[in-house]
C-alpha cells in the first residue's frame, strides 16, 4: 500500500523528533500558565486591590440580570478579564526574557565560531604533486 495523502503526511510529521519537543513544551507551558495564574490571582491582584481601596478584581462585574430562584445571574465579569490581561502580560514578559536569553546565547556561540581560525584549505592536486616531487628530490640529493 502506497503512502499518499493526508495520513501519510501526518505519519511523516509525527515521526519527526520535533513533535515530542513540541508536546513537552505544551505540557510545561500549561503548568507555567497555572503558576502565573495563581501568582496573578493570589499575589498581584490582592496587592493591587489593596492599593486602590480594597477592591477584589475577581468580584468586579456588571450584572445584566439578577439571579432568581430558577435562573442564575447573568453578568459581565470584567474583573476576571483584567486578571487574564495581567496574566497574559506576565507570561508574555517571561517568554520574551527566555527568547532574548536564547538569542543572546546563540549570538555568543556564533561570534565564537566566527573567531575560530578557519581550517587551512588543501592546495590543489597538482600543487601537492609538485610538493611531493620537490621533497623527494631534496631527500635524494
Amino acid at each position: 500500500m502506497k503512502d499518499k495523502g493526508f495520513f501519510a503526511e501526518f505519519r511523516k510529521f509525527i515521526s519527526r523528533g520535533n513533535v515530542l519537543d513540541m508536546a513537552v513544551g505544551m505540557v510545561v507551558g500549561a503548568a507555567f500558565t497555572a503558576i502565573v495564574t495563581s501568582f496573578v490571582n493570589d499575589i498581584i491582584m490582592p496587592v493591587v486591590g489593596l492599593a486602590i481601596g480594597g477592591i477584589d478584581f475577581s468580584d468586579l462585574k456588571i450584572v445584566l440580570k439578577a439571579a432568581t430562584e430558577t435562573d442564575p445571574e447573568v453578568a459581565l465579569r470584567y474583573g476576571t478579564f483584567i486578571n487574564a490581561i495581567i496574566s497574559f502580560i506576565i507570561i508574555a514578559f517571561c517568554v520574551f526574557c527566555v527568547v532574548k536569553g536564547f538569542n543572546k546565547l546563540h549570538e555568543l556561540n556564533k561570534k565564537e565560531e566566527e573567531a575560530k581560525p578557519a581550517a587551512p584549505v588543501a592546495p590543489p592536486a597538482d600543487i601537492q604533486l609538485l610538493t611531493e616531487i620537490r621533497d623527494l628530490l631534496k631527500k635524494n640529493s
